[in-house]
This record gives C-alpha cells, sequence and structure tokens, in this order.
C-alpha cells in the first residue's frame, strides 16, 4: 500500500457543517443560504489561515526568528486583509 492511500484512509476530516450553520442561524438569523454555502465559507476561513501561516513564516525569517511571533502574525494578517479587499 502507498503511503498516499494510508494517509488518506486514517485521515478523513469534514467540514464541521452543523456547527457553522448553528452559527449562521445565532448570528445573522435574517440570511437566506443556499445549501453548499457553509461549505464555501469554510474553504474561504481555510486559505486564509493557510495563507496567514505562509506569510506570518516569511515575516519571521525576514526578521531572522525562528518563531512565528505576534508581530509576525498581525503584520502578516494586515497585509492580507489589505490584499483581500482589492
Amino acid at each position: 500500500m502507498a503511503l498516499s492511500t494510508t494517509v488518506s484512509q486514517r485521515i478523513k476530516r469534514k467540514a464541521p457543517r452543523a456547527f457553522l450553520r448553528r452559527t449562521f442561524k445565532q448570528k445573522k438569523p435574517h440570511l437566506r443560504l443556499e445549501t453548499g454555502c457553509d461549505l464555501l465559507i469554510h474553504l474561504n476561513c481555510l486559505l486564509f489561515v493557510h495563507r496567514l501561516a505562509e506569510e506570518s513564516r516569511t515575516n519571521a525569517c525576514e526578521s531572522k526568528s525562528k518563531v512565528i511571533k505576534k508581530d509576525h502574525i498581525l503584520a502578516a494578517a494586515k497585509l492580507i486583509l489589505k490584499k483581500s479587499r482589492g
């Protein structure tokens, strides 16, 4: 068995759909969302966290630090949010 097939068999992660729907209903009860909308929002959050991790890692490397600090994350978040505004 190849390594990739054994890893994919062990890790079966699913999006927390019930949690996302419940949170949407609590925070914004007037919204009417499509069926797959919660998955798209979850994917968007995962992509944001991935970009944040990459950018904060590069900020830490630029400042010659082996540990990602709060300042690196805040600078990366500021940059990513600025880029996403368009």
